[in-house]
């Protein structure tokens, strides 16, 4: 066996017409010998076949056999081509396919001699010279055995140098098995290894003429070409490891830091759970730490110094709660009081009476067609002259918005925003709907959906009051019969504000009783002063069963503030209407005369 080393070796027979049955047989044997002497291998030596004519066959790659027996086999099964010689065909083949790492090829950087054994009768139909000299540049050791009628200058053409030592012309078929043995001993050549001392620190490899030397597994060959040094496999930072990466021997593993343990991924890391285990003793909450646990009381509750055990704590006593009238402690929080007949304010302190009542407002207004964008407009204003007179808060009082035409559309729920200045700028951008005017419609939204608690309207048990404001301009498209006596039978009071072309037979079926309170009605948009006089509260809304229920004065007063505060809101829009009527009637009167001057120019 040749002791040199690893080599990757390609034959390349020729198989041309003029090598007649029995002499492809010798080259067969020649082959097959050669092979046998090999330590052939994935780590060895590894084998490749081509044969060619007028083109390329590949038997096996350098890849495809790693034992003799394979490649005798397949040796002996070849079919000569029998065409022409193609020889710079073949050579061309080995370099840009055999020798391919693709195809079995040891990477360079490993200096694995790469060798081509190329054997031939006769004279190349094509070129070898510059493609043998690729074909050398790029690494490959080409050896040309001529046989019988080879031509020399060829030979030498493909061969790399020293020619003498690349060379050789066999006379006969006949003779290339003896030639075989000599070539034997030209390949294999000397084991270098043994002939000198090659320091080499883990192993040597000898090559034809040379020698290299190579680390065990998990160790890297140092810029010295000979000692070794352990692989930091965790030094790249692709191992993944959450915690701590520990190299060995050119592999690494995932370590966890204490009180983690490592997952089935082998890569993160998740904290011990103590607390599972169930041996804490916690009177409320056990919580895990990286190195052990500890105990925790819930909200509103002081750990004890056994580190285990929970008391109340009274927050009364221990903060400055802030209450006016009384403060009550609850678990983990507290709240104020006030005493009978007052009323908590919104900042949750302090007690007042009922001065400042609170209700559940929902305006309804018109965005149908004829109302005109302009007009529009008046409404929006008309809607927060009226915010800002209101105690907006989550537990004062609510506002919500309604606009419909065709259809119908929440601009925003009771729940929505919860001061004067939000709710102010949402109506500022409210967008005109326009079309028809669908007002059982809109009544129906705002029973089954504005008023519902999930919009925001505080239960009925809270003695809330619900109004209902519907703004509009024409006549419905639509019933409005049904669903306004649904919304008064519900505990809602309503109030109808009709302008222009709005018809006062609806108005009078939306308002509640008695009627003459709760409805107005005004030619233009321009001249609605009078329509803040139904706003004179002085009722509390009924509900039940046709029977009237006393209710808390706050209440009442609730309704008296809101109708106060349109009656102000009212007049004051009426006074800026007035000024731009007068503008825009001085404005029309100049564009009438600047027309007549045109047309009498014309």
């Amino acid at each position: 066996k040749c002791r040199t080393g690893p080599m990757d070796i390609v034959f390349v027979i020729d198989s041309s017409r003029s090598v007649r049955p029995f002499e492809f047989e010798t080259m067969r044997r020649f082959m097959i010998d050669i092979i046998g002497s090999l330590d052939v291998g994935p780590n060895a030596t590894r084998v490749g076949v081509i044969q060619y004519s007028s083109q390329v066959q590949n038997i096996f790659s350098l890849k495809t056999f790693f034992t003799w027996a394979d490649m005798e086999k397949a040796i002996n099964s070849i079919v000569p081509l029998a065409q022409g010689t193609m020889t710079g065909l073949a050579i061309q083949y080995a370099m840009n396919v055999a020798f391919t790492v693709q195809e079995g090829a040891r990477p360079l950087h490993k200096k694995i001699p790469r060798i081509a054994i190329i054997v031939t009768d006769g004279r190349p139909q094509d070129r070898v010279t510059e493609v043998a000299t690729h074909a050398r540049d790029a690494g490959i050791e080409i050896y040309a055995v001529g046989i019988q009628r080879a031509d020399m200058s060829s030979l030498r053409a493909m061969a790399s140098p020293p020619l003498e030592e690349h060379v050789f012309l066999v006379e006969s078929f006949e003779l290339i098995q003896q030639f075989g043995k000599q070539f034997q001993d030209k390949l294999c050549g000397v084991d270098m290894c043994m002939e000198r001392d090659h320091g080499c620190q883990h192993s040597c490899v000898s090559t034809p003429g040379s020698f290299y030397c190579e680390c065990n597994p998990g160790y890297q060959l140092s810029v010295d070409g000979k000692t070794c040094s352990p692989i930091d496999a965790c030094a790249d930072g692709r191992h993944g490891c959450e915690h701590q990466c520990v190299s060995a021997r050119g592999s690494y593993s995932c370590r966890c830091r204490a009180g983690y343990y490592l997952n089935q991924d082998k890569r993160t890391c998740t904290m011990i759970d103590y607390c599972s285990f169930g041996n804490h003793s916690c009177q409320h909450e056990c919580v895990s730490l990286p190195a052990g646990h500890r105990c925790r009381c819930r909200s509103g509750f002081t750990l004890q110094p056994d580190g285990k055990s929970c008391r109340a704590t009274d927050l009364c006593n221990g903060v400055d709660h802030g209450c006016e009238f009384k403060c009550v402690t609850g678990e983990g929080s507290y709240r104020c009081v006030c005493p009978e007949g007052q009323q908590l304010q919104a900042d949750g302190k302090a007690c007042s009476r009922c001065g400042a009542g609170h209700v559940d407002l929902v305006m309804v207004i018109d965005g149908s067609k004829s109302v005109r964008p302009q007009n529009f407009e008046l409404v929006k204003q008309f809607v927060n002259r009226i915010v800002d007179l209101l105690e907006v808060s989550p537990h004062g009082t609510r506002v919500g918005l309604v606009q419909y035409s065709s259809r119908v559309r929440t601009e925003f729920p009771l729940n929505k925003y919860h001061s004067a200045d939000e709710i102010k700028a949402a109506v500022m951008k409210v967008e005109y709907m326009e079309k028809g005017t669908m007002t059982g419609l809109a009544l129906k939204h705002m029973v089954e959906h504005s008023f519902s608690e999930l919009e925001g309207a505080r239960p009925l048990s809270h003695n809330i009051p619900r109004i209902g404001l519907v703004f509009t301009d024409g006549r419905s498209q639509d019933d409005i019969s049904e669903w306004a006596r649904r919304a008064k039978e519900s505990g809602i009071v309503m109030f109808a504000v009709g302008v222009g072309k709005a018809v006062e037979e609806e108005l009078r079926a939306i308002a509640s009783e008695p009627v003459e309170q709760h409805f107005s009605y005004s030619a233009d948009f321009t001249t609605m002063t009078h329509l803040v006089e139904n706003f004179k509260l002085n009722i509390c809304p009924e509900e039940g069963r046709g029977e009237t229920e006393i209710r808390s004065p706050c209440e009442c007063e609730a309704l008296v503030q809101f109708q106060t505060n349109t009656v102000a809101i009212l007049q004051s829009l009426t006074e800026r209407n007035i000024l731009w009527a007068r503008s825009l009637a001085q404005m029309t009167a100049r564009l009438e005369a600047l027309e007549k001057q045109i047309a009498h120019k014309k």
